[in-house]
């Protein structure tokens, strides 16, 4: 019998930190979109 922890397929599965962090990071990405589309309304031109 082996131990659990020298299984080496077994991940453990994502908990609601993973999620939170996933949600934070799509709130940044669109929160940068709706700023250069904004930004665009005012002539403004990246680079």
């Amino acid at each position: 019998m082996s131990r659990r922890s020298s299984d080496v397929g077994s991940k453990a599965p994502p908990d609601v930190y993973v999620g939170l962090l996933f949600v934070s990071v799509s709130a940044l990405i669109a929160g940068i979109i709706l700023l250069v589309l904004e930004l665009g309304r005012y002539n403004w031109q990246i680079g």
